[in-house]
């Protein structure tokens, strides 16, 4: 078991070691987190790598990582706990007959027969875990309140059985897209932290610490390029990830340069709807060399 970290420079010296680069007060929050004892809250747009941070400090941490993803109509069966009907219907079959509805009752509403779900699991859990709510906005404000007792109190009511405590307390991170407003009840118990696409040096690193083969020429212009097409009106801009499986693409091909014809080929690594493939070949393959080459020798970014 990794120990807990001491100072926010080994959280971000920590999480660099599993992979992920930090920006802004990406440390400081997960910091705070662990110390603090505080459920997080990461907003910003799909692909900045908000998911990604609850797996680097799942692995920098050592915790296992239980994730809830959450969806449209998600209930509290699907994310707490529901009862193993089947199971306790065999119970009450072998019980004698004239048995006391009573005597049953207890029986068939003990621990045994619960069917534990993602945030029962975190909370159950002997061993200290990290607990992703992926995507919460797509939820609604019922679900949210549902959510409120176990950030508060890291607990659950279960009115058969009554309140279930931690047994360790679980570094909680929320992600949410932003697609919706969210309460300011379930605001108010977490930690706040924006994330949003990376500048261009910081992106640059991210795709060397992934991808170090890669050509110096070939990584800068490769996340010129992305940074480039995330400026167009698409239905998705390009995530940090596929920058990466980009990267990665390129340096299996071979490629020694991104010119025209590369773009057109391997663009769909990072371009993911139809009508953005052709907006994209249109504003950035058609004039690729040109705007690229004279960015890079006057040493400033394309625009």
């Amino acid at each position: 078991m990794a120990a807990e970290p001491k100072t926010v420079d080994e959280v971000e010296d920590g999480l660099r070691s599993v992979g992920y680069l930090t920006a802004g007060a990406t440390a400081l929050v997960a910091f705070l987190a662990t110390k603090l004892g505080k459920p997080v809250l990461v907003e910003g747009p799909a692909g900045v790598g908000k998911t990604e941070l609850a797996k680097a400090l799942s692995r920098y941490l050592d915790r296992p990582l239980v994730r809830l993803q959450c969806y449209e109509g998600l209930d509290e069966a699907k994310a707490l706990y529901e009862w193993n009907y089947r199971k306790q219907l065999l119970r009450i079959q072998a019980e004698a007959d004239g048995a006391a509805w009573d005597s049953v009752q207890e029986d068939i509403f003990g621990e045994e027969f619960l069917l534990a779900r993602p945030l029962m699991t975190a909370i159950a859990s002997p061993d200290p875990v990290v607990l992703l709510i992926d995507e919460i906005d797509k939820t609604d404000q019922e679900f949210e309140a549902m959510l409120l007792e176990l950030l508060s109190d890291f607990q659950i009511s279960i009115p058969e059985l009554g309140r279930i405590e931690a047994r360790t307390h679980p570094v909680v991170l929320l992600t949410s897209n932003n697609s919706r407003e969210l309460t300011e009840a379930l605001k108010r118990r977490c930690l706040y932290l924006w994330l949003d696409y990376p500048e261009l040096e910081h992106e640059l690193r991210i795709v060397r610490l992934h991808c170090p083969e890669l050509g110096e020429t070939v990584a800068h212009k490769l996340v010129e390029i992305v940074q480039l097409v995330r400026e167009l009106d698409l239905k998705k801009p390009p995530s940090i990830a596929e920058s990466i499986d980009w990267a990665r693409a390129l340096l299996l091909l071979g490629a020694g340069d991104i010119d025209a014809a590369t773009f057109r080929q391997t663009m769909s690594v990072i371009v993911k709807h139809r009508t953005d493939l052709d907006t994209v070949a249109e504003r950035i393959g058609v004039k690729l060399q040109p705007q690229i080459a004279d960015a890079v020798a006057g040493g400033r970014p394309a625009g």
